[in-house]
């Protein structure tokens, strides 16, 4: 795929902050989103959803997938992120082939059968769907018969080696993570989400995971892309968290200190992404 650019809109410096994070870590998460693409078999020429497309760097492996002849229609409700996107798809001439909308993934505004799959992928059992259920009703609604429905989402991760009770401390109070969680009923929580498509109507669902390696040496744009990766998940603190903890984070987790994590000769670390996915009948 081509290398992103910066095509710069007009955005709430928070915005321009996760956007910039969204390109970075993208080096990182690019090869297995598509791993996972590659793995529902999209037909060639079909057109599909990609439901809260974000600033649309999936949208563009979507395209890769269904050739030339297929049609890819990204949905998201920030109008910031779909400008950026447009202007993403317009840099790899691709606008014949990819179509913007805004809209909300939980009142999809397509009529019934519109679609030969749809894929949405960090939305789904996050904090935009309150009954995943219905959302999974909602993308179903839009897909035609013998079509796919595919959600997907960060699952886990290792990424401080050699410090796991550190990390699973940041994880369970910092706001990457706590935002996901925080007040949700067990079966609300995504690594439940078969039982989301069972109780959608679905007559068969699955459930794949993918894993990415990282190792030293790391390349300036991995380290950029973890350097970054850790600021998404861990860079705010919630009250809760330890000053020792934060003190700790920082000494390993900030490019200025001393001992700067990713600068160990022996790093290695490794994240995944769950899938699940049914078929339409």
């Amino acid at each position: 795929m081509k290398k992103q650019e910066d095509n710069s809109t007009s955005m709430s410096p928070d915005l321009e902050t996760y956007v910039r994070r969204l390109r970075e870590t993208n080096t990182l998460r690019e090869s297995i989103l598509y791993s996972a693409i590659q793995a529902l078999n999209l037909t060639d020429g079909s057109k599909g959803l990609d439901a809260g497309c974000g600033i649309g760097l999936q949208t563009l492996l979507l395209a890769k997938e269904v050739g030339p002849h297929g049609h890819i229609t990204g949905l998201d409700y920030t109008p910031e992120f779909l400008q950026y996107a447009h202007k993403v798809v317009m840099g790899h001439g691709l606008t014949k082939q990819i179509t913007f909308k805004e809209g909300d993934v939980t009142r999809l505004p397509f009529e019934d059968n519109t679609f030969d799959w749809v894929w949405s992928a960090d939305c789904a059992g996050y904090p935009v769907a309150d009954n995943p259920i219905q959302l999974i009703k909602e993308l179903k609604r839009v897909v035609k018969p013998e079509g796919t429905v595919a959600i997907l989402a960060w699952s886990s991760q290792q990424l401080l080696p050699g410090y796991p009770m550190l990390e699973a401390r940041l994880n369970a109070v910092s706001s990457g993570y706590s935002r996901l969680i925080k007040g949700k009923r067990p079966e609300q929580h995504f690594s439940r989400a078969l039982g989301w498509f069972a109780k959608a109507g679905f007559p068969e669902f699955s459930a794949r995971t993918f894993v990415s390696d990282i190792q030293a040496p790391l390349s300036d744009d991995i380290s950029v892309a973890l350097d970054s990766l850790f600021q998404m998940l861990w860079g705010e603190p919630l009250p809760e968290l330890a000053k020792e903890d934060w003190a700790e984070f920082e000494r390993l987790c900030s490019p200025k200190s001393p001992d700067f994590i990713l600068n160990e000769p022996d790093y290695y670390a490794f994240f995944t992404y769950s899938m699940f996915y049914g078929r339409v009948t």
